[in-house]
């Protein structure tokens, strides 16, 4: 069983944890300070994303994001923009071992339908995936998502991929 559960403060040095983790920092490389303080931006409502611990199980594998893409203008026009109602999503999966079993696809799929489908204003989830990151685009399309073309984001290569109402 999957559930989804806002994040916490108190789940921010579990956070901490897993950005040091070699098999997360290669793709999350902004600071970690940086990151976790805008996650605790969005728990106290300063960011208007929003934060889920993935609990698997009954443990903590990960955290997942939403956002309206239109409250992140400058994201969308460097993405070329997404139309009316998109909503970006991101993922990571804590624990090493949780990696490259098919937890990822499963999370999209049960996030996207549970929580960001929940929310009226949204038509589509999106995702920009590192175009290197093969194993991450491969789980949003096994979850449903499709690649719709490549953009440039913070000057690498990255696939679109969308998810329909």
């Amino acid at each position: 069983m999957i559930e989804f559960r806002p994040l916490a403060e108190s789940d921010l040095p579990l956070l901490r944890d897993w950005l040091g983790r070699a098999h997360v920092a290669r793709w999350w490389r902004d600071p970690v300070d940086e990151l976790l303080d805008e996650c605790r931006a969005a728990i106290e409502g300063r960011d208007p994303s929003d934060h889920y611990l993935i609990v698997a199980g009954g443990r903590p594998v990960g955290i997942v994001q939403m956002y309206l893409a239109a409250e992140y203008p400058e994201w969308e026009e460097e993405i070329g923009g997404l139309g009316p109602g998109a909503a970006g999503v991101d993922l990571l999966i804590g624990q090493p071992e949780d990696v490259g079993r098919g937890l990822g696809a499963r999370v999209l799929a049960e996030f996207v339908h549970a929580v960001v489908f929940a929310d009226a204003r949204v038509s589509a989830a999106v995702a920009t995936v590192e175009e290197a990151n093969r194993r991450s685009w491969r789980a949003f399309e096994k979850a449903g998502f499709r690649h719709v073309r490549d953009v440039f984001e913070d000057g690498l290569p990255h696939r679109l991929m969308r998810l329909e109402r």
